[in-house]
Order: C-alpha cells, then structure tokens, then sequence
C-alpha cells in the first residue's frame, strides 16, 4: 500500500481544499474562479474572527465583496455581493478560497466585531453610529429595521396547557419592513438593468419573509402579523416595478401564503378581526393579481373548524380534518397545526390530527416520544415507507432510551427508498457499534459508502470487516471505479492509490483538465517508478497542448509537466531519448523568448 500524505492544497487558516470547493461549485463556476484567482484578482484578504472577507475585481468598477464564515476551522456559509442565484459558490468565492489556500500569508488577521465592540461603552457606540449614519444616511433604514426587530417584545408567558392560541401586544412597525421591500425591489431593478440574467430578488425577500417565523417560534401573533403587513403591502404597491422584468412570484406568494397561516393560527382574533383580516387579504390578492388561499382557509377555519374538532375529540374519518375533497394545500397546513400543538404540549390532538392527515413520520414521532413503543414498532411495519419517516423514527426511539428497537426501524429504513440515505447509514452503523453489532454495523457502512463513497468510510470497511475484508475488498473497488461522478475524482485517487491500485488511478486522471492539476500530479508522482510509459504520454500531451498554443501566462505549467517527463524517461533509463526529446522543443519554440527561458532552467 501506498501512504497518504495530506494534500499540498490545504489553507490553515480556513479548513478548506480543492475538493471542498469542487463540491460546492458547479463545474463552471469553479473554472471561472480558478481563472479569476491566477489573473490576481482577489484582493484584501481580511479575517475577523471565524469571517473572512475579500473583494473580487469582476465586471462592475466596484470589486464585489465575499464573505466567508467558519466554526472550527470549517466553511459554514460564503455570501458575495454579486447577483449569482444558481447551484453552490458563485465564481468570486471560489477565486478568494482558492487564495486562502495557495496564499495563506496574504490573510491580513484583524479584530473581530464582538472585539471592537467590547472596547466601546454605550455613550462611545452611540457615536461610532452617529458618525456611521452620517456619512452614510442609508443606513438608517437598516438600522431602523434592525432595532424594530431587537426590540420587538418576545413572549415569555407559557401556555404549554392552553388550546387557545396566544396573543402579544404588537411593538413591531409594518412601515418599516414596507420600506424594505421597496429597497430590495430597486435593488433588484438596477441588477436586471446592468445585464443581469440571474435572479437577484428572490432569496432576499425569501429571508425578509423568514423574519415573521421568528416570531411564529415565539408564539408571537401579533408581531408576525405585523411583519407580513409590511411585506405584503409593499408587494402590492411595487410589484409592477420588477413584473416588467420578469419576476417569478410564485415561490415569494407560496411563502407569504404559509407565513401568513402561522401567524393567524396563533393568534387569538375576535370575529370581527378575523373578517377585517380576510377582507385585507383579499383586497391584497386582488391588488397583485395572486392567491393566497391557505391563509384565507385559516382565517375560516381557525381552530374552531367542526371537522378539525372532531379530529381533535379522536373521531378520525376518511375525511379526515375536511369535510370533503381536501385541497391542495392540506397537507401544509396540517404541518403548521401539528407544530403548534406539539409546542403547546397537546400530544393526544398531535397524534389524532398527524392519524387523520396522513402525517406517518410525525404520528410514529409522537408515539416514540410519549415511550409508547410497541405501537411504534407495529404500525411501522406497515406504515414507514422512506428513508427520512425511519430516521426520524430511529432517533426518536433512541433518545426515549429504546435503542434495539431504534436500531431494528434504521436497519429497515436502509431497505427503503428516499433520502438521506448516507446519513441514515452511518448514524445505523454507529449505532450498531454502540450496542455490538458488528454485522449491522459492516452491512451499514458498506450501504454509506455505496450512497456516497469517501476514504473514510473505506477505511472503517476494512477495520470492522475483519476476515471477510479480502471479499469485500475487490467488490468495493469496482464500485468505485465504476462511479463517473466528478466530485468523487478524490476519494477514487484516494484509495486506488491507498490500494496500490495504479491503473484504476491513472484511469480516473488521464483524461482530467488543467483544473484538477493537484489531483493528477499526485498520481503522477507514483505512477512515475510503475508505469513511466503512460507518465511520458500523458505529461508531453499536457505540456505540447500548452505551448503550441502559445499561452505565455501558462508556459509554467508546461514546464512542470514536462518536469515529470523527464522523470519517468529517467526511471525507465532512457536519458537519451529526453535528450533528443527535449532539443526538439528548443528548436521548435526557439522563437518563444519566455518558454525558451523556462525550458533552459528545466
């Protein structure tokens, strides 16, 4: 076996490689951010505490700004200024990652803002606001929303016991998330009118509508309500403005529509507000030209709805909480019930409402946590259909101190389909380990690797297989070989080298970009003393392609290429034909002043 050394593209300040960023980019993107980052255009690397920041020169005169957030060393969030709205990283986190990796010395390491402000006393960050404001009268829009928010009174008073929701008194100013709609649509505008296509408006309303869920948690109605008042109204009043450029409104309707329903049904409302309400609500439809018909539905129904009663007494129908055809939305909005009587401690009319509605994963939950566990384990076996309804299960069984029982529902759940599936699997597998069980344990790891195959987990394999690894070896290496995934090209490089396995190595590289350079120069470097023939064709057609190209930004990797040409015609003793090799080149690009002074130091 060969041993692993730890990758040379490795940031120490934010635990991060080439692969990770590969993973988290599409293929494009990465591309684009690896060019960005060889043209030099990430610039002020700063780290304040676990934030990093950077600006990216890119299209506009302003440089972009990326900020990258970490907990123990590990990426957890990267955001850039830039309107990029498809899958993973955009190409500007990419290009300052990459830097954190190559120039780790660049990172300038600066106060954090819980350091700065810990030096400051309450009359000194006052000032520090003032002044702030001052030069930048922009802010202070932000900075009334943010206190609107801080400020906002919490509910403290339990009603664990109480069916009825509850109520608060409202400290929050709908003008002010009003405003902030308005901002993010003239933000969205000037995007769409600089060129670009991607959809700058939809997360950022998508998280100021997240706003009302916080105080959904809290029980909050009133305040909720407010929120969504805001931001409702000023869909209203602006939509046109972002209509005309095509704006997608059914994902930002779908989730006011829900939010909407959270708040109604935990607030108490007499008749009269519940029809103020309504009638607001369907003055607001109207006016955008959009449903919003859960919401309405709850502001019907509330929670005195004589079919939803029923339910809640345990009369359970086919009907279940309608009486008749359920609409489309039903399903959400047994969700959001279900949630409220879970946090007002109502288990019995959870169990009866999840029943009725169909909610398996959330019925057999329940039952879990109020310890009944043969019920459990009985309608399991005829009502657990996916991978996530065993999960869930599996760790509710656990947590009320059943864990054979939570072991047998994961072991079925790894026969089922859906997903997570990998993590269902190693949670099983260590599990099984915990209550010895090698077998459930090894059958487990083996379907985790199967899912989503790493190096860790190949090495577990071989550590709990014991005798049996010399069958089990062969079979998982061509299921490795056999995955064309590109965000697997590590983990096979990992283990076929780990395994000596050369040849199932040099396949996964041979045909690999300039990209993935790290990857298949590891390969290379072993490869060079086992199969020299396949080293000096491979690294002569990189580094032919390179010159006769005439890319004098790149002749440096041709050269390095050319660096393992010479050495495996040197391992193979055929120091005469890299001589006469090597003249042809000179002579070839003689006129090339640039190569031709990197060919003459190789």
């Amino acid at each position: 076996m060969t041993d692993i050394k730890p990758p040379a593209d490795y940031c120490e300040t934010i635990l991060v490689d080439r692969a990770t960023i590969q993973r988290n980019s599409t293929t494009k993107s990465f591309a684009k951010g690896e060019s960005y980052y060889q043209a030099d255009a990430v610039a002020a690397l700063t780290q304040r505490g676990n934030l990093l920041h950077a600006e990216v020169e890119g299209t506009e005169t302003i440089p972009y700004r990326v900020t990258t957030q970490f907990d123990a060393g590990k990426v957890t969030a990267a955001r850039c200024t830039c309107p990029y709205d498809l899958d993973g990283w955009c190409k500007h986190i990419v290009a300052v990652l990459l830097a954190c990796i190559h120039e780790p010395e660049t990172i300038e390491t600066r106060q954090s803002l819980e350091q700065l402000l810990d030096r400051l006393d309450l009359s000194q960050a006052k000032q520090v606001f003032r002044e702030l404001i001052a030069d930048r009268p922009d802010l202070i829009d932000d900075f009334d929303f943010q206190v609107n928010l801080i400020t906002a009174v919490p509910s403290t008073t339990a009603q664990a016991s109480s069916t009825k929701p509850k109520t608060s008194n409202r400290t929050i100013d709908p003008t002010v998330f009003r405003r902030q709609v308005k901002q993010l649509f003239r933000n969205a505008v000037r995007s769409w009118e600089d060129g670009y296509e991607e959809d700058p408006l939809t997360e950022d309303l998508l998280e100021l509508v997240a706003e009302a869920e916080i105080f959904f948690r809290q029980d909050d109605g009133e305040n909720a309500i407010a929120v969504l008042e805001g931001i409702t109204q000023g869909c209203v009043d602006d939509w046109e403005d972002v209509d005309e450029y095509g704006a997608d409104s059914d994902e930002i309707v779908a989730a006011i529509d829900y939010a909407w329903t959270q708040a109604i049904l935990i607030t108490e409302m007499t008749t009269d507000r519940q029809k103020q309400l309504r009638s607001q609500l369907q003055k607001w439809q109207d006016a955008w030209g959009q449903d919003l018909p859960m919401s309405i539905e709850a502001l019907q129904q509330g929670w005195i709805y004589p079919p939803l009663l029923r339910v809640l007494d345990g009369e359970i129908t086919k009907l279940g909480a309608w009486e008749g055809e359920a609409p489309n939305f039903a399903d959400e909005l047994a969700s959001i019930r279900l949630e409220i009587l879970q946090r007002q401690g109502r288990d019995l009319e959870y169990l009866y409402l999840a029943e009725a509605e169909g909610k398996t994963e959330q019925y057999l939950t329940m039952l879990a946590q109020l310890g009944r566990v043969e019920e459990v384990m009985t309608v399991a076996t005829t009502q657990m259909y996916t991978v996530d309804q065993a999960f869930s299960l599996a760790k509710a069984l656990l947590e009320q101190g059943s864990a054979e029982q939570a072991l047998e529902i994961a072991k079925t759940g790894l026969t089922l389909e859906g997903t997570p599936l990998y993590n269902l699997a190693i949670w099983t597998s260590n599990l099984a380990e915990s209550l010895s069980n090698p077998q459930i344990a090894l059958t487990a790891r083996i379907t985790a690797f199967k899912a989503k195959p790493s190096f860790q987990d190949y090495q577990k394999i071989e550590d709990l297989a014991g005798e049996s690894w010399a069958v089990l070896r062969p079979t998982l290496l061509q299921v490795l070989a056999q995955l064309q995934s590109w965000d697997l090209l590590q983990t096979k490089v990992d283990i076929f080298l780990h395994e000596g396995e050369i040849d199932r190595a040099i396949a996964t590289v041979t045909d690999l970009g300039y990209y993935h350079a790290p990857l298949i120069h590891r390969v290379i470097d072993i490869a060079i003393s086992q199969n020299p023939d396949w080293v000096i064709e491979n690294t002569r057609h990189r580094a032919e392609e390179i010159m006769n190209r005439g890319k004098s930004d790149a002749y440096q990797h041709a050269v390095e290429w050319l660096g393992k040409t010479k050495a495996a015609y040197q391992q193979s003793e055929r120091q005469p034909e890299w001589s006469a090799y090597y003249h042809q080149l000179l002579r070839t690009h003689e006129r090339k002043r640039k190569l031709m002074g990197l060919l003459q130091k190789l």
